[in-house]
């Protein structure tokens, strides 16, 4: 009974200490570690508005990290620049029972610069620590504090961060010192959550507990578009070293115009010179622009530099001209100078760039928004978009990286709300034709012709520049469910002019079909099949979006073996839904032995009902099984 007295004070006194120890990773509630890699404990943000030009915020946040996927939530590095400046920077780290392991301090953290080393950029530095998690989990503590005299990019605040992390307490506080700088928020997707909001005469401040992680689900819709979130801007202003203010777009992008862009488009004589001399002779404005695209695009590279650390501001052209690089800024900026050299208009535009399309908010000018710059062309009363960082997209195509989304574009006269082209549905269009001969062991050899438009053009013509041996593991991938597949020949044209990219293969593959007897079984589709079916969710919780959409137009003719004829073949289909448009055909000629297979698919874009998924998915998951289907072939003269 001692000895059992012993262990129980001593478990008693291990528990205690336990208890006392922060942030235990093994008290967690249940419900926030379901679904999560990683655990943010606290999510503290304290910012007060001293004046226009004097803001400082407080920075605290608590992660504990459940797994190697929850490493990128555990935040170690902060960005400054002349205007901001960090200080009280400091982490601990503690391991699952909540005791301190490490105490990373100020001096720890490598001050290094924002753009890769790069002297062009070096008022842009960043302070990381990089910490090796050697156990899991473990929980980072996070500490800074930031002044700024940029009152101009406010802080915005997610209450989550991410898929597959939940929140045990979030808090935003914003305290001004006067009734004239009290700052417009914009709330989004907060109901639904437990947030709560306090008000006084000189505060603001947002706090939630006990947020579930949310899980991914396939064709998510964008986390902007899903989470609580807040956007928070200043009417009245400062930002490097200008006061502004700002109650639209139209004035915002006028300032930014007047002041951040202004006097950056300056040039040497014997580049103005060298430009003119290039398009001389063209009097035709869209003309002159492509062939000074086409000179940035050999004579420049690209250097990344995030638009939210720099700002709006562009280096000047000068020295891009100078040095041949530059950022998405100082490129847009540095082919606008060239184009008005030459007397072309072109306006810097501001975008938020990725293969998510996000809209600028027509209602809400801020300078948060925006993380590319490209350049607007005005031509016959539309705009050319021209991505200046890009050395192989041709000239007004943007790809799916910057496609589809509103803009800022910045004019002399203010900002204007623009929507970028857009490639949807029948614009991405991919034709496939093929005629090949099946042997009687099963093997296929023929030719091939692909045609590529929209962003179906951008998924492909990169393999313009493959080695041979590149191109064949491409089309190996590519085609995976042809077994032993071997491309004789190919020859690649990339129509930069019409936006077109056009492939013709020569192949042959062994073992494609498999025997049965006298029978031979062979999947008539073999180079354009849908192998993928969307993943089935028992209870789906979110919308889902195509976001662009895809046209797909097919026609194979296979020759058959000497002396075999069909005998089944897939049933020719006609799908109509509210997703697309799916169809295949069968044509046969007894005279030439062949069987001439049609196929047609149409996917729509579309926001959806997360209560339509089920029907989605059974769509795709019938085109799948058709796109798999077999036909069995045999001997003329056998006995069936």
């Amino acid at each position: 009974m001692r000895l059992f007295s012993v262990f129980l004070f001593c478990f008693g006194v291990f528990f205690a200490r336990a208890q006392d120890a922060k942030y235990q990773a093994l008290v967690l509630d249940k419900k926030l570690t379901e679904n999560a890699n990683a655990v943010v404990r606290l999510d503290e943000m304290t910012i007060e508005v001293a004046s226009q030009d004097k803001m400082t915020y407080k920075v605290r946040q608590v992660v504990t990290v459940l797994n190697k996927r929850g490493d990128r939530y555990a935040t170690t590095h902060v960005f400054y620049d002349k205007e901001k400046k960090v200080s009280g920077l400091e982490a601990y780290v503690y391991d699952k029972l909540g005791r301190e392991i490490e105490h990373i301090k100020s001096k720890d953290f490598e001050d290094v610069n924002a753009a890769d080393g790069f002297s062009l950029y070096l008022d842009d530095k960043l302070l990381q620590y990089r910490y090796t998690p050697t156990q899991y989990p473990y929980t980072l503590e996070f500490l800074y504090e930031v002044e700024t005299a940029d009152t101009g990019v406010f802080p915005p605040w997610y209450f989550l961060s991410g898929s597959n992390v939940s929140v045990e307490k979030s808090r935003y506080s914003i305290s001004y010192a006067s009734e004239n700088l009290k700052p417009v928020i914009r709330e989004q997707h907060l109901s639904g959550f437990a947030i709560e909001k306090k008000e006084t005469e000189r505060s603001i401040t947002y706090s939630a507990e006990n947020l579930q992680a949310i899980e991914g689900e396939g064709l998510f819709p964008g986390f902007k578009n899903v989470v609580p979130n807040l956007a928070v801007r200043l009417p009245k202003f400062h930002y490097k070293g200008y006061n502004a203010k700002a109650d639209d777009w139209k004035e915002l992008g006028a300032w930014i115009d007047g002041y951040l862009l202004a006097g950056r488009t300056a040039l040497p004589e014997s580049t103005k010179s060298r430009i003119r001399n290039l398009v001389g002779g063209i009097d035709d404005d869209l003309e002159k622009a492509k062939i000074i695209y086409r000179y940035v695009q050999e004579n420049t590279r690209y250097i990344s530099v995030q638009i939210g650390i720099g700002g709006f501001r562009p280096i000047r052209a000068i020295e891009v001209d100078r040095v041949k690089y530059g950022d998405c800024k100082g490129l847009s900026n540095y082919t606008k100078a060239l184009l008005e050299a030459v007397g072309v208009t072109s306006y810097y535009t501001v975008v938020q760039a990725g293969r998510d399309k996000v809209d600028f908010e027509e209602g809400f000018p801020d300078l948060r928004q925006g993380n590319h710059a490209i350049l607007a062309i005005p031509y016959n009363e539309k705009y050319y978009w021209i991505d200046c960082t890009s050395k192989i997209h041709p000239f007004g195509f943007l790809g799916d990286f910057t496609d589809d989304r509103k803009v800022l574009v910045v004019k002399p006269g203010g900002g204007e709300i623009v929507k970028t082209v857009a490639y949807l549905d029948e614009q991405n269009h991919r034709g496939t034709h093929a005629t090949y001969s099946l042997s009687e062991d099963g093997s296929i050899s023929g030719a091939i012709a692909i045609t590529s438009k929209g962003i179906q053009y951008d998924n492909r013509f990169l393999i313009e520049d493959y080695s041979h041996e590149d191109l064949v593991k491409y089309y190996k991938k590519y085609w995976g469910y042809v077994n032993n597949l071997q491309v004789r020949s190919h020859v690649l044209k990339n129509d930069r002019d019409s936006v077109v990219f056009k492939e013709n293969l020569e192949i042959s593959a062994s073992n494609y079909a498999s025997r049965a007897g006298d029978r031979i079984l062979v999947t008539v589709n073999a180079f354009d099949r849908s192998t993928s079916v969307p993943k089935r969710y028992r209870d789906r919780k979110y919308p889902f979006e195509i976001q662009r959409g895809h046209f797909e137009e097919d026609e194979f003719t296979i020759h058959l073996p000497e002396g075999y004829q069909v005998e089944t073949e897939p049933d020719e289909m006609l799908l109509e839904t509210e997703f697309g448009r799916y169809s295949i055909k069968f044509v046969h000629d007894a005279v030439d032995g062949t069987v001439k297979y049609r196929r047609s698919l149409l996917v729509r874009h579309g926001l959806y009902p997360r209560e339509r998924y089920a029907a989605y998915r059974n769509f795709r998951k019938n085109i799948a099984d058709a796109d798999n289907a077999q036909m069995v072939l045999v001997k003329s003269n056998s006995n069936n």
